[in-house]
Formats: structure tokens, sequence, C-alpha cells
């Protein structure tokens, strides 16, 4: 060993994993307790190579005031490797050639990610989608919608395999490919409803994480998976939203991430809608469909939106007050029909249309106002209740 390695430079820059015994002490650097990212990012500027840091860390650990202190040992990272092994996970690590470049670029970058699938999906352009978890029947169709054309316009759908929003953009971005960020463990299904869409995902798509495998999560776990998920695209569009959220959390990283962010308005009645339409009048671009947001981070993509000169509004044709008469009978009769078939025991949307016989497009408004007027319930999953 050379003097330099004893007393290596603090100019030093920490170079890329060059074997798997780099690999196996810089996982176990980062493993260690008390050692954050930006501690590990340190510690391997200072002393060069994370055997160096390892060396050096319990001093490092007493001048701060832990007389105590051991690295991790090094059974729990091959505790952590052979739990990979048997899942078929795989380690990216931050300067190689599969560590995903616009995530590359975060100051607070993982230097790990545990990833299941296809890592293939990381070199294409991404969009994140993200929302409620207890997202409305309309939200839940706009997340599929905006996954599947998104995903036919050639672009991965990344999402935190939440309830809600992210599963239902996840499922439809399957066949085109999709990417889960896991707040816990690569390996560990959560929430548990999910697992199934979680399995196909690493079957078709990807699933990663930067925690240990095993890892079961825990509230401090989630905002730090909402800034892999924002860091790894080119834009963060919100489906659905509270005041307070953590779609919201999301939001914000990809702003400080300085990524595009975008948001489906909604109604102002709906406190899901409320964080949307914050964004929106702060400035985020409103999407109405796949191509406004291909539109705002493809710039080539954008077409003109310019009405003639001599364009002047043009009044529909009115209906004949028979008509209108007609419509409005027909309508209270189906206002009548919803709040006989529903009760305080909750009912999927889709089998209450089928139960009045009536399509979706003629339901759906009627649906709104009863809701508006505080009659019914929208509860998560779809479900409607009577209040």
């Amino acid at each position: 060993m050379t003097d330099r390695d004893h007393n290596p430079s603090s100019t030093h820059p920490p170079l890329p994993p060059t074997s798997e015994d780099d690999q196996f002490s810089r996982l176990r650097l980062l493993r260690s307790r008390r050692v954050g990212i930006a501690t590990y990012k340190r510690l391997l500027t200072e002393h060069g190579t994370a055997q160096n840091a390892l060396a050096a860390l319990p001093e490092v650990a007493r001048a701060a005031g832990v007389e105590t202190y051991e690295v991790c040992p090094e059974a729990v990272v091959q505790a952590e490797l052979n739990a990979a092994r048997a899942v078929g996970a795989r380690l990216v690590m931050h300067g190689t050639a599969a560590y995903p470049d616009l995530l590359a670029d975060l100051d607070d970058s993982p230097p790990f990610l545990w990833v299941i699938g296809d890592p293939s999906l990381l070199d294409r352009s991404m969009v994140a989608l993200v929302g409620a978890r207890n997202a409305s029947s309309l939200g839940m169709r706009m997340a599929r919608k905006l996954a599947r054309d998104l995903g036919q316009a050639g672009y991965v759908i990344v999402s935190g395999l939440a309830r809600g929003v992210d599963a239902a953009a996840h499922a439809a971005a399957l066949d085109t490919g999709t990417i889960a960020v896991h707040a816990g463990g690569v390996d560990v299904m959560y929430p548990a409803e999910n697992t199934d869409l979680a399995l196909s995902i690493a079957g078709q798509g990807l699933r990663l994480s930067e925690q240990p495998m095993g890892l079961q999560p825990i509230a401090r776990h989630f905002p730090s998976r909402n800034r892999i998920v924002s860091g790894l695209c080119r834009a963060t569009v919100v489906v659905e939203a509270a005041a307070k959220s953590g779609s919201l959390i999301t939001a914000r990283d990809a702003l400080v991430q300085g990524r595009d962010v975008l948001a489906v308005p909604g109604s102002p009645f709906d406190a899901r809608a409320a964080g949307c339409n914050q964004l929106l009048r702060d400035g985020a671009v409103l999407v109405r469909n796949a191509q406004d947001v291909i539109e705002a981070i493809d710039p080539i993509y954008k077409e003109p939106r310019q009405l003639p000169l001599d364009a002047s509004p043009v009044e529909p044709p009115r209906k004949p007050k028979s008509d209108a008469r007609k419509n409005l009978r027909k309508t209270a009769k189906l206002h009548q029909k919803i709040l006989a078939r529903l009760s305080p025991a909750p009912i999927a949307e889709d089998q209450l249309i089928r139960d009045l016989a009536v399509c979706a497009a003629e339901a759906a408004p009627v649906l709104l106002d009863l809701e508006l007027e505080g009659q019914i319930i929208r509860q998560s999953g779809g479900m409607l209740s009577r209040s």
C-alpha cells in the first residue's frame, strides 16, 4: 500500500466502481450507521476509495462525538446481496453506464439502485404520473388514458406503485413500458393489494428502489421515493391531488430538480382536485390530454393553435322547447332511479350503471350533479354510496 493510500488527497475525486470488491465496500459504506448520501459522497471524495473511507469512518465518528462506532458488518451486506440474488434483483451503481442520466444529475442521487425487470427502460424518455390514492372515477380514467397514450407515443410511465392514480397509470402502461419506484425494498410488496400488479411490472416493466432489500417502508421513506420518481423523468404530471398530499411533494421535487410540472384541472368542489388547481394557479402547465404533455416537454411537436382572423363564435342550434322539457323529465327520472338504487353501503359505479341499463355518458353528468348536491358520496376504488 502506498503513502497515498494512507493519506489520500482531500481533492481526490470518487472513482467509478471497478471491481466487485469495491462495489461491496461502497455498499457497506452506505449501509453504515449515520452515513447518508451526502456523507457517503463526501467520504469518497476525501478518502478516494470506499476501503479507505471505511477505515477512516470510526475516527470520523469519534470526531463527531460518537465514541463507540462500528461500520456495517460484512455479513449484513452479504445477506442483502443473497436476498437480491434470490428474487432476481440486480444492483445499478451511480457512475456506471446502466445508471439513468437524469437521475445522476441530482445532488442527492442514490448511490445504488436495486432493480427487478427490464433495465433498458432506464435509457428511454420517462414521464411521471402521480395523484391521489382515493382517486375519483374520472381521475382514474384520466390516469389510464394519459398513461396509455403517452406510452404509445414512446414514453415510459413512472410512478410510485401506490393505490389509486399510481396503480391505474402502471396498469395502463404495462404493454408500452412502466417503472415502479418502491418506498421500501424492491422485494417488498407495498401496498399488499398491488402485489399482482407489482409482479406484472417485474415481468413486463421495471421495479426499483434505493432502499436495502427487505426494508418495510415507513412514513419518512415516501418523500425519498418521490424525489426518485420525479428525478427519473423529464416531466411530472399530477392527475389528482389534495391540497396537502404526497403528489404535491413530488411536484415540488420536480421543480427543485428543474423538471417540468403539469397538472390536470378538476372541479373546485372536489377536495381531491385542490392540489392540481393550486399548481395550475401557480404556473403549472394545464393538461387535457397526452398531446399537451408531449408539447410541453418536446417543443418540436408544438403546433400553432390560432383561430382564423375572421373567426367568430357560432351559436349552436337551439333545441325545441319540447325536447328540452323531455330531457329534463328524463334526467329527473334518472336522478330518482340512482337514489333508489344507492344506500349507505358502497356499490361500484360500473355496476350501478349496468343496473340502471343506461350508457356511461348519460349517467356521468347526473352522478356529478348528485355528488355536488351532496346526495351521493364518491369513495375510493370507484365506489358510490348515498349520503
